[in-house]
């Protein structure tokens, strides 16, 4: 995986290029997704920061713009949970799929190389350039369902 000082200039090169100030509060959310491996929606990443920063002034809407932009550049990648939001991830990992419990929220990363080879096949019947896809299955983990 990219370092966090290539990641963290390449940042701040977005920032730039978006005529926003990088100031320490988009460098926190940016270094908490990179420091933690899991999913999280916006208001866990501000619950958290909160958390371990009291001292530092962030706002919610500072999180969910930083979120945004970060998406919009491919930096982090977001599951949909429809109306419940999305939850975020560092976006710069290999490529996985989702199991995603619909009971308790839980999600499973997955990689499955007959899916993926399945997936060009179908691209390729149809004529298609696929430059990306995701993939989310959706149903009950193993402890939901006892």
């Amino acid at each position: 995986m990219i370092s966090y000082e290539k990641l963290l200039e390449q940042f701040k090169t977005l920032l730039r290029n978006n005529q926003l100030k990088f100031t320490k509060q988009r460098e926190l959310i940016l270094k908490f997704l990179y420091e933690n491996d899991a999913h999280f929606t916006p208001e866990d990443i501000y619950m958290k920061l909160k958390q371990h920063h009291p001292n530092i002034k962030i706002g919610i809407a500072t999180v969910y713009r930083t979120l945004s932009l970060l998406e919009e550049s491919n930096i982090v990648s977001s599951i949909s949970f429809g109306s419940a939001g999305k939850k975020y991830e560092l976006g710069l990992k290999k490529h996985h799929d989702h199991l995603i419990c619909t009971a308790c929220g839980k999600i499973i990363e997955f990689f499955d190389e007959t899916i993926e080879e399945r997936q060009k096949q179908i691209a390729k019947q149809f004529n298609f350039h696929m430059t990306d896809h995701t993939m989310k299955i959706v149903g009950l983990c193993e402890k939901c369902q006892a």
